[in-house]
């Protein structure tokens, strides 16, 4: 007996697909995007990310936001040695250069009032 593609009522499908199923539908239902397989859905970096940046921004901003950069990268190192986020390395990377920039503002800082009392004094004698 040979197959007929046009007529339905034959007894089975070659190619495996059931009769009253639409075509490229799957016989089963569609595996979910994560929690398959074994993998585990991705966890948050937002403080690490954010520890990051407001480090970076501290040149402009005269380690002002530098502060808030170290604070958001001890935060997240804090989450991320309990299991709660990612981001290791920018979080270290957050605190380094926050307290680098917030030292070499108050070097900068320390140099100017240095330089502005000893033009002080000049003047005085």
């Amino acid at each position: 007996m040979t197959y007929d593609p046009y007529n339905p009522k034959q007894p089975g499908d070659p190619y495996g697909q059931q009769p009253g199923q639409p075509y490229g539908q799957p016989m089963y239902g569609q595996q979910p995007m994560y929690g398959g397989y074994g993998y585990q859905p991705p966890k948050p970096q937002t403080n690490a990310i954010l520890a990051l940046v407001l480090s970076l921004v501290g040149f402009a901003t005269c380690g002002v936001t530098s502060i808030a950069g170290v604070i958001f990268g001890h935060i997240a190192m804090g989450r991320i040695k309990r299991g709660e986020e990612d981001g290791r390395g920018m979080a270290l990377a957050g605190v380094i250069i926050g307290y680098v920039v917030i030292a070499g503002w108050l070097i900068y800082l320390a140099v100017i009032i240095i330089a502005l009392v000893v033009a002080a004094n000049q003047g005085i004698q």
